[in-house]
């Protein structure tokens, strides 16, 4: 009779919970997974300090890198529990996603350094060519600076982000209710806009999404959407882009 009773508390205790369990499974592969992505920034100056702290408020864990990170404390430590500070190898580690901020000649190093950490990553890239020297500098004077990026990274989802806006003006958008900054973007590989496209709002700004890497020309220097604040709208206008 013991036994008799065992097996039935069993079969009601999994009649219980099983049902729970399978909604629960269910509900998380309609949703997805709730967890944000980790964010590993290289290059945590003006740009990549700025724009870190705003994922960091939008509840993102982000580690802040330079070469000399004991450099980071007082800017990172009141940012609270969310926020990291490491060494770069080890912020293209740490990042499902990774937010590139540095001077442009240090991607050649960068590239050939940390491609194990970095190899099948979405790239964000914020890097310019501007007032530069040296073969980098010339690759890009002659096809982009994100065609050059792409051909360093080549092994990683390269999106040019937060290139061709400034810092003060993407601090200002993080903390505004209405006219949001717009950010323009691209890339060629078509599962990393979204990605981009969200850490994007999530800083306080507006996506434009302006599609491959090739018309990236338009929001680089020379083009007609560089250091260019504004709305959506304008933007759009700048770029070519039919209105939302």
């Amino acid at each position: 009779m013991r036994y008799i009773l065992n097996a039935v508390k069993t079969f009601m205790l999994c009649a219980i919970i099983f049902p729970v369990l399978l909604s629960q499974c269910y509900a998380q592969s309609v949703t997805g997974p709730s967890e944000k992505p980790r964010i590993g920034i290289i290059g945590a100056g003006w740009m990549g300090g700025t724009v870190g702290r705003a994922w960091v408020r939008a509840g993102y864990h982000v580690m802040f890198s330079t070469r000399h990170p004991q450099e980071l404390e007082s800017m990172v430590k009141p940012l609270g529990k969310l926020a990291s500070i490491g060494t770069p190898r080890e912020a293209a580690a740490y990042g499902d996603v990774i937010f590139l901020a540095t001077p442009y000649g240090a991607i050649p190093q960068i590239s050939h350094d940390y491609a194990k950490e970095l190899s099948g990553k979405v790239i964000l890239d914020a890097t310019n060519a501007s007032g530069g020297h040296g073969s980098i500098f010339d690759e890009a004077e002659k096809d982009g600076d994100a065609v050059t990026n792409a051909r360093y990274f080549h092994y990683a989802k390269l999106v040019r982000a937060f290139s061709s806006v400034w810092a003060n003006a993407i601090e200002a958008s993080s903390v505004r209710a209405n006219d949001k900054l717009a950010v323009p973007i691209a890339s060629n590989d078509p599962a990393a806009l979204p990605v981009a496209e969200t850490l994007v709002k999530a800083a306080g700004c507006v996506p434009v999404s302006i599609g491959d890497l090739s018309k990236a020309y338009l929001f680089e220097l020379g083009g007609p959407a560089v250091s260019i604040n504004t709305t959506e709208a304008h933007m759009r206008t700048l770029l070519g882009l039919a209105p939302q």
